[in-house]
């Protein structure tokens, strides 16, 4: 699964999103650019509330990677 912050999301709200993962017992990697910052997370994401995540401020888009068949 990967989150795409919106431009200019601040600190604190990346830091909410991140502290949402760790107390949902996921790893992740953050790749910060010059305008957004994406979160790569690993793991089994089945079980991720997907809106209650989406609605997390800071948050553009969430793309969900299909499963290999």
């Amino acid at each position: 699964m990967l989150i795409v912050m919106k431009k200019g999301a601040s600190e604190e709200q990346l830091r909410r999103v991140k502290q949402y993962l760790v107390d949902h017992d996921f790893d992740f990697h953050q790749s910060t650019g010059a305008n957004r910052t994406i979160i790569g997370v690993i793991g089994e994401t089945v079980s991720v509330n997907r809106s209650e995540l989406e609605a997390q401020a800071g948050v553009h888009v969430i793309f969900k990677i299909p499963e290999e068949k």
